[in-house]
C-alpha cells in the first residue's frame, strides 16, 4: 500500500525562532507558525480560524531560518509530520505532532510590511499604449 507524508503551509511565525545544536553540533531551529483560514458561514458572516503549528528544521536551513525570520514574518513551509512522545515532569505521558521542515521560502519583504492593497508601480500607472495593427498575412505585399 502506498503512503504519503507531505505538509504544505503558508503562515506567519508566532515567535522568534529558537536555534540550538544537537550533541553532534547539528543546528536545530524550532518555531511556531499560525495558519489562518477565512470563510463565509451559511448566515453570510465572515469567519476566521487560526491553526497553530510547531515546526522544526535542521542543518543549514535551521541557521538560515534563525538568521532571517522573526515573529510575524510570512513563510511557505514544505515538510512532513512527525509524532513525538515524552513523559512530563509530573509523570504523565505527552505527545504531539510537529512539522519537520524539508524546504521553505520567505514571503513578503524585509520587514514583511505587506500593504493590504497592492501598490502600483510607475509602469502600471501609465495609460495603455496604442499598438499599431499588424496586417493579416494575405495583405503583405511581398
Amino acid at each position: 500500500m502506498a503512503s504519503l507524508n507531505k505538509v504544505l503551509l503558508i503562515g506567519n511565525l508566532t515567535r522568534d525562532p529558537q536555534l540550538s545544536y544537537t550533541p553532534s553540533q547539528t543546528p536545530v531551529v524550532d518555531f511556531g507558525l499560525a495558519v489562518n483560514r477565512r470563510w463565509t458561514g451559511q448566515d453570510g458572516v465572515q469567519k476566521e480560524d487560526t491553526c497553530f503549528v510547531d515546526c522544526r528544521a535542521f542543518g543549514r536551513q535551521a541557521e538560515t531560518i534563525s538568521k532571517y525570520l522573526t515573529k510575524g514574518r510570512a513563510v511557505f513551509i514544505e515538510g512532513r509530520l512527525t509524532y513525538e512522545t515524552w513523559t512530563a515532569q509530573d509523570g504523565s505521558k505527552r505527545s504531539k505532532h510537529r512539522v519537520t521542515v524539508e524546504s521553505f521560502q520567505f514571503l513578503g519583504g524585509p520587514g514583511d510590511q505587506q500593504p493590504k492593497e497592492a501598490v502600483q508601480t510607475e509602469e502600471q500607472k501609465l495609460p495603455p499604449v496604442d499598438m499599431p495593427q499588424v496586417p493579416p498575412d494575405d495583405d503583405i505585399p511581398f
